[in-house]
């Protein structure tokens, strides 16, 4: 069950996914990571994200002690955000350009994609739709999106942002509003 305990606050920011060299496949995930409707605390009001990083889980509340379960992939271990933050904007097929940082930490990774990536490409790894999130009004460059590499649900595969499968995120989008606050631990 998801407790506020959880919920304790720390800051640790990082970039993005690393470049997705997609290849068409079938995945078949592990129920446990398919989305579905799971008991929370019952204290948790409507309309909060909240990840669960040792899992590999997102929680979109709904109230009354029920929230909408998503398997995740994570960012390898030092490269996740933890603490509080607010979805500030939101994109359909969003384009990507790697940061400087990510340039200049693995250049054989990410130099090939310093000038970005369109949405849709199919090495962008933003997926299908992402959520940006915030810290006050500044871009911590740390998002929830969609990922072109379904099989790495469950596991820490990038450079820090929470993935989901494009069907999943594309669920996600639709249901959640700006100024959503999402709590990372």
């Amino acid at each position: 069950m998801l407790t506020r305990r959880h919920f304790i606050a720390s800051a640790a920011a990082t970039a993005c996914a690393a470049p997705a060299l997609a290849t068409p496949t079938v995945v078949r995930l592990p129920y446990k990571f398919v989305p579905q409707d799971v008991a929370v605390n019952p204290d948790l009001p409507a309309g909060q994200i909240h990840v669960i990083k040792e899992q590999f889980f997102l929680y979109w509340t709904l109230g009354n002690g029920r929230a909408r379960r998503y398997g995740i992939a994570l960012g390898e271990q030092g490269r996740n955000y933890t603490g509080v933050l607010t979805i500030r904007r939101k994109a359909e097929w969003p384009s990507w350009t790697p940061t400087q940082n990510m340039v200049r930490l693995e250049p054989e990774i990410y130099g090939p994609y310093r000038n970005g990536l369109p949405g849709g490409h199919p090495q962008n790894p933003m997926g299908a739709r992402a959520l940006y999130l915030y810290d006050g009004n500044v871009d911590t460059y740390y998002r929830i999106h969609g990922t072109m590499q379904p099989w790495t649900i469950g596991q820490s595969f990038s450079s820090g942002c929470v993935r989901l499968i494009n069907d999943h995120v594309e669920e996600l989008y639709s249901q959640v509003p700006i100024g959503t606050q999402v709590y990372i631990f």
